[in-house]
């Protein structure tokens, strides 16, 4: 089992939420709901992965929060 870190976020203008892997070109999608989103984004990885090991342009640290007065 493969796990990977997903950034959603929600389009405001649509509604739709769009999920991406950072680093790794490709892996994206977008659903309705984060149900769908995750499902469309299992089938893009299933698919990348058929062509090989990904090659991840950068590294995934995480999120933090800033805070400015």
């Amino acid at each position: 089992m493969r796990e990977f870190s997903v950034v959603v976020e929600r389009d405001p203008a649509t509604g739709q939420y769009v999920g991406h892997i950072p680093g790794w070109p490709g892996a994206h999608s977008q659903g309705s709901d984060p149900a769908e989103l995750e499902a469309n984004l299992r089938e893009v990885v299933q698919m990348l992965l058929e062509d090989g090991e990904p090659t991840f342009e950068t590294e995934f640290i995480g999120v933090q929060t800033l805070r400015v007065a």
